[in-house]
């Protein structure tokens, strides 16, 4: 079983940036993905991003692409979200969660370890 906390989000205006981070602990971390979903009231839930800790393979949902940088830093067991240019759309709660299969994607069934959450909040 894999422990996920967040943290790093708040309130930014358009064109802010902000780096949210994912600490995990728990056995054959090494194995896994971590991926980062969000989700906005009255909204379903959206994958985000998502990387590998196997090779460092690297995913980014269309909306996101060319704007979020997802990495890790493999002594800290900590997964970063770099976030910039933000957009009023991108408010929400921001979750990483755990894919013991390693394999990148946002498909969120796969995902058995979610984390409490951070709120984002992009407004002017």
């Amino acid at each position: 079983q894999v422990q996920l906390v967040e943290s790093g989000g708040g309130l930014v205006q358009p064109g802010g940036s902000l780096r949210l981070s994912c600490a995990a602990s728990g056995s054959f971390l090494e194995y896994y993905a971590i991926g980062w979903f969000r989700q906005a009231p009255g909204k379903e839930r959206e994958g985000v991003s998502c990387i590998s800790l196997r090779d460092d393979t690297t995913y980014y949902a269309d909306s996101v692409k060319g704007r979020f940088t997802i990495s890790r830093d493999q002594a800290k067991n900590t997964v970063y979200l770099e976030m910039k240019p933000l957009k009023p759309e991108d408010t929400g709660v921001y979750y990483c969660a755990a894919d013991p299969t390693g394999i990148v994607g946002l498909k969120a069934s796969n995902f058995g370890s979610w984390g409490q959450g951070t709120q984002v909040t992009v407004s002017s």
